[in-house]
């Protein structure tokens, strides 16, 4: 019998290579006589992909496939976690970042993910809650931090990664600017004046692929970094370490591992949940332990 799937794609995710992957990703299946349904349920604005993850049938798939960037993987985890729905959950990444994907070696050529899906192995990977918004990848406040949803689709598809960056250097002149915070975890209680701040569930965020670097999805704990209040000719060498993954070490740095993360904050500071605009602080961040069955690669069949 072959796969029965729920695939839900952002048609115009990767520069609109999206649908020419999912016809590849089909005809491989098809010519491998392992397809036996494949139900594809196309977005075209926000929220969608929740709705289509959170109204699937247990019983009658196989697989849900997400298909598109980071934000419509979160969606459909989104989906997946309101409703219940734990059946196996393979990503194809067609965005400009993909941090998830990259970091966690998933396949992003339509033949490699086909591969994936019919020789599949299974982890139990964790999920995080910000509030009550899911995240796979990250919950982050502050400073350049909602880059990704101030860079509009259009921009994204045309200049790709260079939309990100473009959009981060308008920040830099306000990097003297800074958010009072109290953070609770692990039985202390932190009060700080940041001008940044990532609770991650991965190494990889907006495209630093060691910005976390004990970050593991198996772990059962997320990875929290903060970047104090400090004086603009600082900023350089943290990027320098930041380039070499020797950040932790930098005297700015706040890096700490927890499972439940309280943030509170006497100013407005919004979340930035996977990419797009969240609820906003007062925040408790937690992890939901081996939360989502994850297909990835055989280690056996190297792709």
């Amino acid at each position: 019998m072959g796969l029965r799937l729920k695939i839900i794609i952002n048609p115009s995710s990767g520069r609109e290579t999206a649908m020419a992957d999912l016809d590849s990703i089909l005809m491989y299946l098809s010519g491998a006589g392992s397809l036996t349904r494949a139900d594809i349920n196309y977005t075209a604005g926000r929220y969608d992909a929740v709705h289509y993850a959170e109204q699937t049938r247990k019983d009658e798939y196989d697989a849900v496939i997400a298909m598109g960037g980071d934000g419509t993987v979160n969606e459909v985890i989104t989906g997946m976690m309101r409703g219940g729905i734990d059946i196996p959950l393979a990503i194809f990444t067609s965005g400009t970042v993909n941090d998830f994907a990259t970091i966690n070696g998933l396949p992003q050529n339509a033949s490699d993910f086909a591969r994936m899906l019919i020789k599949p192995r299974y982890i139990r990977i964790d999920c995080g809650k910000a509030n009550e918004d899911y995240f796979l990848n990250v919950a982050a406040g502050g400073l350049m931090t909602d880059v990704a949803y101030r860079v509009s689709s259009d921009a994204k598809t045309a200049i790709g990664p260079a939309a990100y960056f473009l959009s981060a250097m308008k920040d830099i002149p306000s990097i003297s600017r800074s958010i009072p915070v109290k953070i609770t975890a692990n039985g202390k209680t932190l009060e700080e004046e940041i001008i940044m701040f990532m609770i991650s569930n991965t190494r990889s965020v907006g495209g630093f692929r060691g910005l976390m670097t004990m970050a593991d999805v198996t772990d059962g704990v997320l990875d929290f970094l903060a970047v104090k209040k400090m004086d603009p000719v600082n900023v350089v060498p943290l990027l320098g370490s930041l380039v070499i993954g020797d950040h932790l070490r930098n005297e700015n740095i706040i890096y700490f591992q927890s499972d439940d993360i309280m943030i509170e904050s006497d100013s407005p500071v919004d979340l930035d949940i996977d990419g797009e605009k969240g609820s906003a602080l007062p925040a408790r961040i937690t992890c939901i332990k081996k939360a989502i069955t994850l297909i990835v690669p055989d280690k056996e069949e190297p792709l």
